[in-house]
């Protein structure tokens, strides 16, 4: 099923839609500012471990999450002053912000060290369904095996056929990786350099 959604304006009656088939542990492929991501509620168990198994990766390597504003990471994740005041400089955006986790998150999207990824991306269509949803989505990227990141929304509807039950259509995006960065502990690490800009933290 593929539903064409407004990027810029998104009708909430379309939103509510989709948070429908979330809501009964649906996985759906969905709009960021980076590139699709493919994602589930996060406290669906049964739908995690569905992607864990067809995106063949290890359950060591959490994926990350959605949240809706730096208010919503405050609940899922245990946010100091310095990591507040610096996700508030640079969020909603293309950043992945690895916190300690708070209890709330399911151990399945913690690592070893308990920490998670987590993301506000500026995109009108993702934002809008973790609201109505009322808590995160997981996001991994909408990739072929071979890891090329897909950035046509039909492609992916093609590709991903049976495990996908809902794909948005929110247009064609040129796929670039989130920059990742740690905040444990104060001190902030450059995990992975991507499409957010990263020379304050070099």
């Amino acid at each position: 099923m593929l539903i064409r959604i407004n990027p810029e304006n998104p009708p909430e009656r379309l939103l509510r839609r989709v948070v429908q088939v979330l809501t009964a542990g649906g996985i759906i492929a969905y709009p960021t500012d980076t590139c699709y991501g493919i994602g589930c509620d996060l406290f669906n168990k049964k739908a995690i471990e569905k992607i864990y198994q067809f995106k063949k990766r290890p359950l060591t390597k959490p994926f990350s999450f959605i949240c809706a504003d730096l208010k919503h990471i405050s609940e899922y994740a245990k946010v100091s002053n310095f990591a507040y005041k610096t996700m508030r400089r640079l969020l909603p955006g293309p950043y992945t912000f690895i916190l300690e986790g708070s209890r709330l998150v399911p151990k399945i999207m913690l690592t070893r060290r308990k920490t998670a990824g987590l993301r506000v991306p500026d995109n009108a269509i993702c934002l809008g369904l973790v609201k109505l949803l009322g808590h995160p989505i997981i996001s991994t990227s909408a990739s072929r095996e071979d890891g090329s990141v897909m950035s046509d929304p039909y492609d992916i509807a093609e590709y991903y056929k049976p495990p996908l039950d809902l794909v948005i259509d929110g247009g064609v995006i040129a796929p670039a990786p989130s920059s990742v960065i740690s905040l444990i502990g104060d001190v902030p690490e450059v995990i992975r350099e991507g499409k957010g800009e990263v020379s304050d933290f070099i």
